[in-house]
């Protein structure tokens, strides 16, 4: 690799400190004089490496000949000393030990400096543009066992609350059907042990100061947003890698970050509002209006993110916008509290009563449209309430089920961080979420079958997620640990369920319970993280002619997590 004019200055500079070491006397110039016979060395050195060609070094040694020679011709030229007896008088400049120790050491420190940056004689040296690559990822081994409660209701009851038309559910899933096969699809009462493994690899590069890049790859469902789990035992079949993230992201200014495209969580939040695991597809906008040293930086952060298509059949596309604004505050070294009132809007997610399809002699056959105001199984957890979009369709059809009511929900979320008990933390977060969309005049406009006619859904605005962790903010050196305890308690309409965690009661709202969890760092970057996971539901999980529906789930999870 060869060194531009700029890059051999310092060589230059050693070299012309040598040539000027000839008009010194004594023993400064025996000092000097190894100093040039060490940079004429360092330079045959440079040579001998296919550093420099002999013609820059060549071209080095003369240049600093001639810039040598200025330097003694642009000294003034004082008239000769001579003694009384008419001999020159010799004056011997006075240069100490330390200054030569210091300025060979100076000439040194900058050549290695710059042979280090510019990668000198680097046999294989990858070229510059790799250090704004960054790979990064994790891989996270898991044993998982979910032991559902032996009273809860049966996935029978939910199949036969759905065959007779009786209008609402939570929990769709537990006793879906077809009009061929009339039969429970799912159970409720049955232990189900797993080991699962999660692959999470990513790549980010810095394209320009300004201009940023990130894809990441990861393990999973097509069909599932909120895990990236593998579950084993497959047959020893290949897992698939999906895209996770694909995004853009432009810092036009230290206050304004705008990113595009399948980009990480933009929100303040916690798991009770979008799932740790979640993505986003769309646009987002953080603004912080501070400067960087500032303790106190408030922040507002807006996004838009399609969740549909507008395009037919199904026309009238889905969306989501949000926006947020808060502020992080540094009280002082060993306190820092952070916090965001968030408020989401979905379009067209609620459904409708769905009378897109007629009548061919003696039948009922859908339009081309026929099931866009549906909340599909691919979508949807548990927790929701659903009504029957077609109750009054022929007999045997598959129910189509939509959203009881509009999702507008304001969440308000805060955290605070302690670090005074060293060598541990005691962090804390908390989070409050209202559906300001939950309205029964509201659902009865749109759920226009007399089936639903004085009818209540009976849904819950509300909901609150509490955490306490001790130890370490983030567990990855030896040693290092952290104990965690949550309470949540989130009514079936605070949230969507499609996008909240998929942990605590296997996922959804309507969900009352906590989480105990334990983590230490077994080695760097590697650690043991154990967690028991207790939950019920709040309120029944179908509908008011069945009051009592029950399901409470208990979870263990046993996770191997290597960072890398």
């Amino acid at each position: 690799m060869m060194m531009s004019r700029q890059q051999w200055w310092p060589v230059a500079t050693a070299i012309s400190l040598a040539i000027v070491a000839g008009g010194a006397h004594a023993d400064e110039r025996e000092s000097l004089e190894a100093l040039r016979q060490t940079t004429l060395g360092l330079i045959e050195a440079l040579v001998d490496k296919g550093v420099l060609t002999r013609e820059v070094a060549d071209g080095m040694l003369k240049q600093s000949q001639q810039k040598a020679a200025q330097v003694a011709a642009a000294a003034p030229q004082a008239k000769p000393e001579t003694t009384a007896g008419g001999k020159p008088v010799q004056r011997i400049p006075y240069v100490s030990e330390a200054m030569r120790t210091q300025l060979r050491n100076e000439v040194k420190e900058e050549v290695l400096a710059q042979a280090r940056t510019e990668r000198w004689g680097v046999p294989n040296a990858l070229p510059s543009w790799t250090d704004r690559i960054k790979i990064e990822g994790d891989i996270r081994l898991r044993y998982q066992s979910d032991k559902p409660g032996k009273s809860n209701t049966s996935p029978d009851d939910y199949l036969v609350s759905e065959g007779a038309n009786d209008g609402f559910t939570r929990a769709a899933d537990f006793g879906a059907y077809s009009p061929t096969y009339f039969y429970s699809t799912a159970s409720t009462q049955e232990e189900r042990t797993r080991e699962r493994l999660r692959l999470r690899l990513g790549v980010s590069a810095k394209v320009a100061d300004e201009v940023g890049v990130g894809v990441r790859l990861a393990t999973g469902s097509s069909t599932d947003r909120v895990s990236t789990n593998q579950t084993m035992g497959q047959g020893f079949n290949k897992y698939q890698l999906f895209v996770d993230r694909a995004f853009v992201r432009l810092d036009p200014a230290e206050w304004i970050t705008i990113q595009g495209g399948r980009i990480p969580n933009p929100w303040f939040s916690t798991e009770m509002a979008w799932s740790e695991n979640l993505n986003f597809e769309g646009l987002a906008t953080t603004v912080r209006f501070a400067e960087p040293q500032d303790s106190f930086v408030p922040f507002a952060t807006a996004g838009w993110f399609p969740l549909r298509e507008e395009s037919p059949p199904r026309n009238g596309g889905r969306s989501l916008v949000g926006a947020q604004v808060g502020a992080s505050w540094d009280l002082e070294s060993r306190t820092k509290l952070k916090f965001g009132l968030a408020y989401y809007h979905y379009k067209n997610m609620e459904g409708r009563s769905d009378l897109n399809y007629g009548s061919q002699g003696t039948t009922q056959v859908p339009y081309v449209n026929y099931g866009a105001y549906e909340y599909g199984s691919s979508l949807r957890q548990k927790g929701n309430t659903l009504f029957e979009t077609n109750p009054s369709e022929i007999g045997d059809s598959i129910p189509l089920w939509g959203l009881a009511y509009q999702f507008k929900p304001l969440v308000l979320t805060a955290s605070a961080e302690f670090t005074h008990f060293s060598p541990f933390n005691i962090m804390l977060t908390a989070e409050y979420a209202h559906n300001t969309g939950v309205s029964e005049d509201d659902f009865h406009k749109r759920a226009t079958d007399s089936l639903y006619a004085g009818k209540d859904p009976k849904g819950r605005a509300d909901g609150y997620n509490l955490k306490v962790a001790v130890g370490a903010a983030e567990v990855r050196e030896v040693d290092q640990w952290q104990l965690m305890a949550s309470y949540r308690h989130v009514g079936s309409d605070a949230v969507l369920d499609a996008f909240t965690d998929s942990d605590l009661g296997l996922g959804g709202t309507n969900v009352q319970g906590f989480t105990l969890g334990f983590a230490y760092g077994v080695y760097r970057n590697t650690n043991l993280n154990v967690r028991y996971l207790s939950a019920k539901n709040i309120d029944t999980t179908l509908n008011s002619s069945y009051p009592d529906a029950l399901y409470k789930v208990n979870s263990l999870q046993v996770d191997l997590n290597v960072r890398f």
